[in-house]
C-alpha cells in the first residue's frame, strides 16, 4: 500500500517534503500507517478510497478533484473521509467534490451546484442550500 501512496509523488524530487506529505496522509488516515505493508487490493473499499485520496495528496496538489468519495463504503469510514476532506480544505487545498450524498457534501462545501440530467438546476452557498426548503426536502431528506 505504501508503494501506491508513493506513486503520487513520482514526479517530485523534494525528499523531505515528500516525507512530510506522507506523514500528513498518515495523520489524516491513521489506518494507512498500520496497513502500509499490506497489498492495497486487500484493503476494504473505504480504506482503498483513503489510499486514492492519499496518493493524490502526495502530488502536493493545489486543487483536489474527488468523484464520489463515499460511494459504497461503510458509514464510519465515510465520516472519516469527510473529516479528512475538511482538514485538507482547511490546510489550503481547493477541492472540487462530486457527491450524491448531499447531506455530507454540504458539510464540507463553500458552494453547492445541484445537477439534474447534466444541467445545473440550483446553486448557492452551502448554507443557503441547506436552508432552502425545496433542497432540504428533495435532496437532503429532511
Amino acid at each position: 500500500m505504501l508503494k501506491n501512496l508513493m506513486l503520487g509523488a513520482y514526479l517530485r524530487r523534494d525528499k523531505q517534503a515528500i516525507e512530510a506529505d506522507l506523514e500528513r496522509v498518515y495523520a489524516l488516515f491513521p489506518v494507512l500507517r498500520e496497513r502500509r505493508q499490506q497489498q492495497a487490493n486487500t484493503l476494504s473499499g473505504g480504506e482503498q478510497q483513503m489510499v486514492a485520496i492519499g496518493r493524490s495528496l502526495m502530488g502536493n496538489p493545489i486543487l483536489l478533484l474527488l468523484d464520489e468519495p463515499s460511494v459504497g463504503i461503510a458509514h464510519r469510514l465515510k465520516m472519516q473521509i469527510f473529516e479528512a476532506i475538511r482538514d485538507i480544505r482547511r490546510d489550503g487545498t481547493a477541492i472540487l467534490l462530486v457527491e450524491q450524498d448531499a447531506r455530507s457534501a454540504v458539510t464540507v462545501a463553500d458552494r453547492v451546484y445541484v445537477m439534474e440530467h447534466g444541467h445545473i438546476v440550483h446553486q448557492g452557498s452551502s448554507q443557503a442550500m441547506a436552508d432552502d426548503d425545496y433542497i432540504r426536502r428533495v435532496y437532503l431528506g429532511v
